[in-house]
């Protein structure tokens, strides 16, 4: 978590939890928040992480406290000299506080930065300690698989540092527990350090199928940006278009380009890790990962020639623009001929820059899932700010929203929740967005995802019909109609025109 981020749950300096005394803030993130804080006898120091069980719905709540159980129970249970000590869970009771009552607070050693504030600090420059922090990360992830445990989340934020040189893995809510040789996760994640077939995995009634070599993926990931002062192997200026990338590479749509800055024997290593499916990464075992690095950081190979910055920006961005080509041809993108009927609209941010931006009114508990099934579409149309435009347009993002409009012949058609669907409709397209097994349009995870998958068909099904030109703009129509409605209009229908420049004006606010 960053320091500098507004902390998303309130805690008073002085507030007491158990024998501890909050001091500070020190970061915070969609889930919750960490305080610095001292013991009221000796002062020692430590870090309280308070995480949220207050959310939008009695369905989401209780996926995020699952959440939380998880990340108590891994916290607890781990002993290693690489992990994060987690001396005690708390929970909060009190009511004259209702922000804080019911939360629960995990109190922690407490870490001095972590390793993505140290690459912020300085970007493009390599990190004079980077193989001893690669070389603690290596031993708790063998530690953690040694136990038949995935972390599931792992990337720079993720990893602590402390006085004295000691590197930590933390942050256990992603984190699982092996059933043979699976683990089940809620369908949650870092964008551009999960896996190329993470985004292909069905989410079933366990959650999303992970594996250990998962985490190998994501070391090969952190691994480059260590040693390269926080380049990602992937090009892209965010994380969707990195992970978009990610995907062309293991598709074999694009080569695996390795910064020349990385030494050799890294190079090889990371190469192993990014190996673009799990079976071909599976011969790489936690074990073995710590071993191989260990020996790299006690016999470093030849540091070869770093390029000029200026080189690999623009060698960053010749990629990043030839990786959004190739997706656009690959899901049939056609022509340049106008779409008829388009009206006059802000000037649309290109999709690669459609996350969504920090200051964005979009709820912070629905900023996972909004991602996440923008995702799981491979058409670069279906982005986190579209599918946030569209659930502010329809809803303004109420769970309970409801509204009878008249359909064919003036029959009433009612809708229902934050994406707007009609039951009929929804059992269609129901997909499961929270991994509990069971589909409700009235949940918020579940609406959404189904919205996406929804508007992925449609995209696809416009491009087909040469009607990709404002493609916003006809996915916006088509859900408020259909897309039959919409192909046989030639384009946006004038009856769901105002409705559609509303989806387009959010998108152009909503887009990083």
């Amino acid at each position: 978590m960053s320091r500098e981020s507004a902390p998303a749950i309130a805690v008073p300096p002085g507030y007491r939890v158990g024998p501890w005394r909050i001091t500070e803030p020190i970061g915070a993130g969609s889930w919750g928040s960490v305080y610095a804080a001292e013991h009221i006898e000796d002062g020692a120091r430590a870090a309280v992480k308070f995480l949220r069980t207050d959310l939008l719905t009695p369905g989401q709540r209780t996926g995020v406290s699952e959440q939380v159980e998880r990340e108590a129970r891994f916290s607890l249970e781990a002993d290693h000299r690489h992990v994060v000590r987690t001396h005690a869970v708390h929970t909060v009771r009190d009511p004259r506080r209702p922000a804080l009552d019911g939360l629960t607070a995990l109190v922690m050693d407490r870490a001095e930065h972590n390793l993505q504030e140290l690459l912020a600090a300085g970007p493009g420059r390599p990190l004079p300690l980077g193989p001893r922090i690669l070389d603690g990360v290596a031993a708790g992830l063998a530690y953690l698989h040694g136990r038949s445990w995935v972390h599931g989340d792992l990337k720079p934020a993720n990893v602590l540092l402390a006085e004295g040189g000691r590197v930590w893995l933390a942050d256990f809510g992603l984190t699982a527990e092996l059933e043979g040789t699976h683990a089940y996760v809620p369908p949650l994640g870092s964008l551009d350090h999960v896996p190329p077939e993470w985004w292909s995995e069905r989410t079933g009634a366990s959650g999303t199928r992970i594996r250990p070599t998962a985490d190998i993926w994501a070391f090969g990931v952190l691994a480059h940006q260590v040693l390269t002062g926080g380049l990602h192997p992937f090009p892209g200026s965010t994380a969707r278009a990195r992970a978009l990338a990610a995907q062309a590479y293991a598709r074999g749509g694009a080569p695996l380009r390795l910064d020349e800055s990385v030494p050799e024997g890294w190079r090889e290593l990371i190469a192993r890790c990014l190996r673009p499916d799990h079976a071909s990464r599976a011969e790489l075992t936690g074990e073995r990962l710590a071993t191989r690095v260990g020996e790299l950081t006690r016999h470093p190979g030849r540091v070869r020639r770093r390029r000029p910055a200026i080189l690999l920006a623009a060698l960053a961005t010749l990629l990043a623009a030839a990786t959004g080509s190739a997706l656009l041809l690959s899901t049939g993108a056609i022509g340049e001929r106008s779409t008829p009927g388009a009206a006059a609209t802000p000037s649309l941010p290109p999709a690669a820059a459609q996350e969504l931006g920090p200051h964005a009114d979009v709820p912070a508990a629905l900023r996972p899932y909004i991602t996440n099934t923008a995702m799981r579409c491979a058409d670069e149309a279906v982005t986190p700010a579209l599918i946030a435009a569209m659930l502010k347009a329809e809803s303004g993002f109420d769970a309970a929203a409801h509204r009878v409009r008249k359909g064919k012949d003036g029959i009433p058609i009612e809708e229902y929740g934050i994406a707007m669907w009609t039951p009929k409709v929804f059992a269609d397209w129901a997909t499961d967005g929270d991994g509990n097994g069971t589909t409700d349009y009235r949940k918020p995870p579940d609406a959404i995802a189904t919205m996406g998958s929804y508007l992925c068909y449609l995209a696809r099904y416009f491009r087909e019909h040469d009607l990709a030109t404002d493609l916003p703009g006809v996915l916006a129509a088509a859900y408020r109609t259909s897309g039959k409605v919409v192909l046989a209009e030639g384009g946006v229908p004038e009856r769901t025109r105002r409705h559609t420049e509303r989806v387009k004006k959010y998108l152009v606010e909503y887009a990083r």
